[in-house]
C-alpha cells in the first residue's frame, strides 16, 4: 500500500514539474535586428541553481565556427563564441525571464535583459537601464 502511495506522489510531483516548465526553454535561432540574417542557435535552459541561461550552440554564418569573443572581458575574453553563455542569471516571473543580463558578443558588453514570448517567437530585450527604456529588442525564431 505504501509503495502505491509513493508512486502516486511521484507521479503528481512529476506532472507538476512538467507543468512548471516554460516554453521559453529550448533552442532558438537568433536574428540580427539590423539585417534580418540568421546568426546563431542559442539553447535556453534552467540550471540546477534554479536560474535560466542561454548558451550559443551553433553559428550559422559561413566561416564563423572558430570565432572568438575578442571584445569580451574577464573569463569570456578570447573564448570561442560557440559555447559562450550569453544569457545569464535570469529568473522566471509571470512567464518571462527577468532580472538577469545578456552579453553581446559583438561588443563584449553586458545589458539588462528581459526574455518573453510573443506570437510563438522569443523576444529578447537588452537595455542599459533596468526598466528597459534605453535598449533594443531582437526577435528569435524557434528551431524546429
Amino acid at each position: 500500500m505504501k509503495k502505491k502511495l509513493y508512486f502516486l506522489l511521484a507521479c503528481i510531483s512529476m506532472s507538476a514539474c512538467l507543468e512548471a516548465q516554460t516554453p521559453i526553454l529550448g533552442e532558438w535561432i537568433t536574428v540580427d535586428d539590423a539585417t534580418g540574417e540568421h546568426k546563431s542557435v542559442v539553447r535556453i535552459y534552467q540550471s540546477e541553481n534554479g536560474l535560466y541561461y542561454g548558451q550559443i550552440i551553433d553559428l550559422l554564418e559561413e566561416n564563423a565556427d572558430d570565432a572568438l569573443c575578442v571584445e569580451c572581458t574577464g573569463e569570456d575574453r578570447n573564448q570561442p563564441i560557440v559555447g559562450l553563455t550569453i544569457i545569464r542569471d535570469m529568473q522566471l516571473k509571470d512567464g518571462e525571464l527577468r532580472s538577469g543580463k545578456v552579453l553581446d558578443p559583438d561588443n563584449g558588453k553586458f545589458y539588462y535583459a528581459r526574455v518573453y514570448l510573443k506570437d510563438g517567437k522569443l523576444i529578447l530585450r537588452g537595455s542599459l537601464d533596468k526598466a528597459g527604456l534605453l535598449g533594443r529588442s531582437q526577435t528569435w525564431l524557434p528551431k524546429n
